[in-house]
């Protein structure tokens, strides 16, 4: 039966003072552990810390056959840092990487991460959408996918192109200046959940249709340019959506024939003009839900305009 060592995360951090004595005691630390399977490896360092020794850290990680890796680096003096693309090159034992913040990543071949099922990117910077394609086409069991970051920082384009994905979150932070109003183009025909939150005034927004997508969650969306997000959704059997129908792309003529649970969120700008919509475009909806109802009595009249009766409970 095959031995496993748990760390339960170790964090490591490397302050002035103590720098060089610091770095020696990581990898110290990691290299007297002897069990052949290093289940967690939690890392926290400044963003100036050599890219050599946060290599050489990751290259006795994956040695060590570690299963989650966490590589959280804080900003110091705007300095980043970035990962060597070379240890990348090929790994069978990583399940779930997570990156945060002062975190360049430059890809220029695609990676082999062959094991890996969870991807966390939160407010890392890649080099081009090249870097961004190597690194998730090099991901063949890829099941998980969240990302933070702000859609004109690094890529004009931010595209996810995964066959086997099946949860995707992004969450776009919003600023200003940076590569124009930045983009996204979604690719992931085995999509089961998707969470999409801050699409604000960018350039596109441009969403293969996942046949097997069970929910998704659409918050503080407008202002896009191009964009099909609601056309995507068609094959959806639970949709939360928190925006408004002036704000965004309603398609007509489209048949959410799998909706069953719908929840709108009616502080939004004419909210019961896109319920009327879904309530019309929905045959089989049973569970509508209203959320933050601040003013129902007075707009009682728009709600059941539909020819589509509800089968099922009206939740408020």
């Amino acid at each position: 039966m095959e031995q496993k060592f748990k760390t339960d995360g170790l964090g490591l951090s490397n302050r002035d003072a103590m720098n060089e004595d610091r770095i020696k005691n990581v990898y110290r630390t990691l290299t007297l552990h002897k069990a052949p399977v290093l289940e967690s490896l939690h890392l926290s360092f400044e963003g100036r810390t050599d890219c050599l020794d946060v290599g050489i850290w990751i290259a006795t990680a994956f040695a060590r056959r570690v299963r989650k890796l966490v590589l959280d680096s804080f900003y110091q003096e705007d300095q980043t840092v970035t990962l060597p693309s070379v240890l990348f090159s090929y790994n069978d034992s990583l399940e779930i990487l997570k990156l945060k913040c002062a975190i360049d990543l430059d890809f220029p071949s695609r990676v082999c991460l062959k094991s890996l099922r969870k991807l966390y990117l939160y407010q890392v910077h890649f080099k081009d959408e090249d870097s961004v394609s190597n690194l998730l086409c090099g991901c063949p069991s890829l099941e998980d996918l969240v990302v933070h970051r702000y859609s004109n920082a690094d890529v004009a384009t931010f595209t996810i192109a995964a066959p086997s994905l099946q949860r995707l979150t992004i969450e776009d932070l919003c600023q200003e200046g940076g590569y124009g109003n930045g983009g996204y183009v979604i690719n992931a025909p085995a999509l089961k959940y998707l969470n999409i939150n801050g699409f604000i005034d960018i350039e596109s927004c441009l969403i293969d249709k996942a046949l097997e997508l069970v929910e998704a969650k659409i918050s503080n969306v407008s202002d896009i340019a191009n964009e099909n997000i609601l056309e995507s959704l068609t094959s959806a059997k639970r949709l939360i959506l928190h925006l408004s129908p002036l704000e965004i792309k309603v398609p007509t003529g489209k048949i959410f024939d799998q909706l069953v649970c719908l929840e709108l969120l009616t502080h939004e700008r004419e909210w019961w003009n896109l319920l009327s919509i879904m309530l019309d475009s929905s045959p089989k909806l049973q569970i509508l839900k209203l959320t933050d109802v601040s003013n129902f009595t007075s707009q009682l009249p728009f709600l059941f305009v539909s020819t589509t009766p509800l089968s099922g409970n009206l939740l408020i």
